[in-house]
């Protein structure tokens, strides 16, 4: 894992376990719906993770787009399904997701890098 990928996953754990600190229950039940939405279900977590890809491209989060690339590598979503992701929120998005699909792809490719090459 490269720093920077290291250095996002450290932050995010670190300010989600510090925002959750101050025990405020409101913030505790988004935090808990959000992980309990992801769990497998009638929809396997997988297509779970691509939705949220979609969703992130289209809302223009660049740290959400970049969680949710990294947790579709880790459920095994190869480059053909993540390429057809990309354009399915560029279609919903428009070409104002250009520039964050730029930074998806240069992520994408940064973490094959550190995998290794996908098997065919």
């Amino acid at each position: 894992m490269s720093d920077t990928l290291r250095e996002f996953r450290e932050f995010r754990e670190r300010m989600n376990a510090r925002i959750l600190e101050e025990e405020n229950l409101e913030i505790r039940r988004f935090f808990a719906l959000d992980e309990r939405t992801y769990r497998e279900g009638a929809l396997p977590t997988r297509t779970k993770e691509l939705l949220g890809l979609v969703a992130s491209l289209v809302l223009r989060c660049d740290d959400c787009i970049r969680y949710h690339l990294i947790r579709c590598r880790e459920e095994g979503v190869g480059r053909d399904e993540l390429f057809e992701t990309f354009s399915v929120g560029l279609v919903v998005g428009g070409s104002i997701v250009i520039p964050h699909l730029r930074r998806a792809v240069d992520l994408m490719d940064e973490l094959e890098s550190a995998e290794g090459p996908e098997e065919a």
